[in-house]
C-alpha cells in the first residue's frame, strides 16, 4: 500500500497557527496545484484526532464519501458527520498501515501534523508533496518534528506557480527508512 502526504505550509514550515487556524493558506491564491488529482488517487484518508476536530469546525464534512480513519485512543463522537464514512483506529503507524492493507486499500492520504510526524518517524510514508505558501507566520504547528535518524528523500519535482506557491515532491528512500534494517552491499575484491 502506498502512503502519501499532500500539504500546504508557510515558508517557515508551519501547517497551521497555534490555534489550528489555516487562514494563511489563502495567501497562495486559488490556482489549481494538483490537490484534486491527488485526492482522486487515494482510497482512504488517515488523520489524527486534532485534525478531525479542526475539520468538524468547517461546517461541512471535507472528505465527502471517501473513507476516513481517525487515529485516537480515546472515544470519539462521529454523530455530527452527515454522509461521511468515518471510523476510529488506534495503534502504531505500521499496525495502521497493515490493517488498511489487509482491507485492500491501495493508497492512503496521511494528514495532520502529529500524524504525519509519527508516520514519518516510523518509516511509513512513501511520498510527500509539500506546497510552500509565500507567507511567514512565525509560530504554529510544524510539519516536521524530531526523527530517530536522518530520513533521506529523493527529489521528484519542484513546481512554481504565478501566485508564489512553490511545490516540491519527494519520495522517501526505502533503503534508509527508520525502522527498516539497512542492507549492506558486499564488496568483492578483484
Amino acid at each position: 500500500m502506498k502512503t502519501s502526504v499532500f500539504c500546504g505550509v508557510s515558508v517557515d514550515g508551519f501547517l497551521a497557527r497555534p490555534n489550528h487556524a489555516l487562514d494563511f493558506l489563502d495567501a497562495g491564491g486559488t490556482e489549481s496545484h494538483g490537490y484534486d488529482e491527488f485526492y482522486a488517487s487515494v482510497d482512504v484518508v488517515v488523520i489524527g484526532r486534532k485534525t478531525f476536530e479542526v475539520v468538524l469546525g468547517f461546517g461541512q464534512w471535507a472528505y465527502g464519501k471517501k473513507p476516513v480513519v481517525v487515529l485516537s485512543s480515546g472515544k470519539l463522537d462521529f454523530s455530527a458527520i452527515k454522509g461521511g464514512v468515518v471510523e476510529q483506529m488506534s495503534g502504531e503507524p505500521r499496525e495502521i498501515v497493515e490493517q488498511l492493507k489487509s482491507r485492500d486499500f491501495k493508497h492512503a492520504y496521511i494528514d495532520g501534523g502529529i500524524t504525519i510526524q509519527r508516520f514519518l518517524a516510523a518509516g511509513c510514508i512513501d511520498r510527500m508533496v509539500i506546497t510552500r505558501v509565500p507567507v511567514l507566520i512565525g509560530t504554529g504547528i510544524p510539519l516536521f518534528g524530531s526523527v530517530p535518524q536522518d530520513i533521506r528523500l529523493r527529489h521528484v519535482a519542484t513546481r512554481c506557480y504565478k501566485s508564489g506557491l512553490v511545490q516540491s515532491e519527494y519520495e522517501l528512500d526505502v533503503t534508509n527508512r527508520p525502522g527498516k534494517k539497512r542492507r549492506l552491499a558486499r564488496r568483492t575484491k578483484k
